[in-house]
Formats: C-alpha cells, structure tokens, sequence
C-alpha cells in the first residue's frame, strides 16, 4: 500500500516517537493522520501546526473503548477512510514485584499498565479493523495495515519492569494471530520492538542513568531517532509481503538485567 493521500491512525501521536511518525508521515508521504492521545493540549497544538486539512486531533484515553471508538468514527468521518494504523500510544510504570519493605506490590499499577499498553492498542486496533474492512481492496486483495509498538522490554525486561514488559509482551503475542484472522479481510498486522530511542522520556533521565544505557549500544553506538522507527513503520505498510511479525529494531542492543 503506498501512503500518499492515504489516511494513518497514530495512538500517542501527540509526543515522542508518536508524534515524531505523525510528522515524517506528512513530510514523507503526503499522508493524513488521525492522532489519538491524552494529551489534550499537546494534541491541539500539533493539529493547529500542521493544518486541520491534514491533521486531525482527539482526546483519548485509549484504556477506554468507548472514547476509541467514538475518535475513530470521527476520523473515518472526518476523511472519509482509514487505512493504516500506528500504534505508539503507552505508559512505562516502573514496578516491583515486592516492595522494599518485602510486600507483595498493589496490583492496580500492574492492571493499568496492561490496561493502556495491551488492551489500550487491541481497542485501537479493533476498531480501526472495523473500519479498515470497508475499504476498497487494492490489487493485491489489501485494505489495510496495523503496526503495534512493542518493545525491547518485552524479550529481555529489567528489574522493576514486570507490568511493562508483560505489557509489551503481549503486543508482540498480538501479532501472529491477529494477522491469521484479519486475513480474509486483506488486513495485515505487524509489531515493531525499539531499543533505546532519544524521546523525552529518556532526556528527563539522570546522565548517568542515560551514560549507562548508552554503554551497552553496539552499532550505531547512539540512540535511535523517531525518523528511523517512523521509517519503519511506513516500509511495513508499503512491503505487502510482510505480515504476522515483531521487527526488533535496536542496533543489538539488549537491555541488561538492571
């Protein structure tokens, strides 16, 4: 599927990596997008930016499937047809399984964890599902593409990263079957885990907690840009061969155990 004048959902789109495919998707391939995010004011900010005939904005939280659903009906309304999916949208909640006191830890960080990074992007997913089969299919039987943002964490998390990486391990398991079922449809579903990327997550870091992440890299020896997980993105969308599969994308690096 190629992208231009096509119309992309993109779940975090407001910030970070998110926010950085809604501008390479502009820049390019010409494309539209539809960004769903919490963040309310970031999210407005960016449609007035980059022009409402482009970009259009809702506020959501994607844990919750009614607002998912009311925000993609507004998008297919708003451009008439959707026809890919990003889905960057999540939270890292750092959690122990025992506190320092020894203490089983509160489940409820755990549960809202699972509930934004897992069932936040199968709502997001499922619903620009629904309105992905309505399209035409294209020559080879396509109408459309889903690409969910794992992570590195999700093969070899850290101490106190048990509810994110069961999180994004889940996403990953997403994949495969999904694909299997959505194939009637002519629907492709992929997964991409990223390593280390330079978001303002990672910058609002200690230097030295980012000195020792950065002494694991091993080629490039840097941090990866939001232009390359963006690129990806768009490659997986316009490859029609590929489909059911979580690419790492890190340089090899791996993370360590803490």
């Amino acid at each position: 599927m190629k992208l231009a004048g096509k119309t992309v959902v993109v779940s975090g789109g407001a910030s970070g990596l998110g926010e950085g495919a809604v501008r390479y998707l502009l820049r390019a391939h010409d494309a539209r997008v539809l960004v769903l995010d919490h963040n309310a004011q970031a999210g407005s900010s960016l449609a007035a930016e980059l022009g409402a005939e482009r970009v259009l904005f809702a506020a959501v939280d994607i844990a919750d499937e009614a607002q998912v659903a009311a925000a993609v009906a507004q998008g297919r309304a708003h451009f008439g047809a959707l026809h890919a999916c990003f889905n960057f949208a999540g939270i890292v909640s750092p959690l122990r399984i025992l506190d320092r006191e020894g203490r089983a830890s509160a489940g409820e960080r755990f549960r809202r964890t699972l509930m934004v990074n897992l069932a936040g992007t199968f709502h997001v997913m499922s619903h620009c599902v629904q309105a992905m089969r309505e399209n035409p299919p294209d020559a080879d039987g396509e109408r459309g593409v889903v690409v969910n943002i794992a992570s590195g964490a999700a093969f070899d998390g850290q101490v106190g990263q048990s509810a994110y990486s069961a999180s994004k391990a889940g996403v990953v398991g997403l994949s495969l079957p999904a694909a299997r079922e959505l194939a009637p449809l002519g629907i492709r579903v992929n997964a991409i885990a990223p390593g280390a990327f330079w978001t303002p997550m990672l910058q609002s870091l200690p230097a030295g907690v980012v000195d020792r992440i950065a002494a694991d890299f091993q080629f490039p020896k840097r941090f990866g840009q939001p232009d390359e997980i963006a690129s990806l993105c768009c490659t997986i969308v316009e490859n029609a061969y590929l489909n059911g599969e979580c690419i790492r994308l890190d340089g090899a690096f791996r993370l360590p155990p803490r």
